[in-house]
């Protein structure tokens, strides 16, 4: 197992203005990490589908600590479009958002992880993934398509050098992000998973807690469904 830090690792936390985003926030203040929050009301304000801006984000996070210890992307865009009303600038934004500020995240901070012989890397997908709910999801659940490739092309690349990189994939949960759905959709969702109980939250940064620290260790291109068990029922 890896030796404990003698020093608070810093955790970056993409998107951590949200519901899911702040309690992974919490949960990694909680574990002792010092936490930073990209986003567009962070603690370093980000616009995500500025490539330019993202990179600016990781200049300062390094500037100001020298360091990323765990890169968490929980910031998710969810413009609605059926593939007969793809707008491509909507489109491009929700890739942006969602995949291409993972990538330059990774790209900024993997030479330091590679270096210190330590790193984690946590992506939020989506159980949409497997069982697209909708067709006016198209973009969202292209991109967190994308998104879980890019976790397993990582996690086979960055091993090596002593970085896990494994992903979340919430199941229908009650924030701001998911209000248009209708009652009956939480409701079904209920009805279909193995534990039939809200989704929350906090279900969602405890598994990131646990990925982020050492005795996850041997975890590495996993995508950890937490979901109530919907995925097999």
């Amino acid at each position: 197992m890896s030796e404990t830090p003698t020093t608070p690792r810093v955790a970056v936390v993409v998107g951590g203005a949200g519901a899911i985003g702040g309690a992974i926030v919490r949960e990694l203040t909680a574990r002792g990490h010092v936490v930073r929050v990209l986003d567009r009301a962070g603690d370093i304000v980000c616009d995500l589908a500025d490539a330019e801006d993202v990179r600016a984000g990781a200049r300062r996070v390094l500037a100001e600590h020298g360091r990323c210890d765990v890169l968490v992307h929980a910031a998710a865009a969810t413009d609605l479009m059926e593939v007969e009303t793809v707008d491509l600038d909507a489109w491009r934004r929700v890739q942006a958002v969602n995949v291409e500020s993972a990538v330059l995240l990774a790209q900024a901070f993997v030479p330091g992880m590679r270096e210190r012989g330590f790193g984690r890397i946590v992506h939020i997908v989506s159980d949409t993934f497997w069982k697209p709910p909708s067709p006016d999801l198209l973009a969202y659940v292209t991109s967190k398509g994308a998104l879980t490739g890019l976790t397993r092309s990582l996690a086979a690349s960055l091993g090596r050098y002593g970085i896990a990189v494994t992903g979340v994939a919430p199941g229908l949960t009650r924030t701001a992000s998911t209000a248009y759905q209708a009652d009956a959709a939480f409701e079904a969702s209920r009805a279909g998973q193995a534990l039939p109980r809200a989704l929350t939250p906090e279900d969602v940064s405890a598994t990131v807690g646990f990925l982020a620290g050492d005795a996850a260790e041997a975890l590495t291109g996993q995508i950890l469904t937490v979901d109530g068990g919907g995925l097999f029922t």
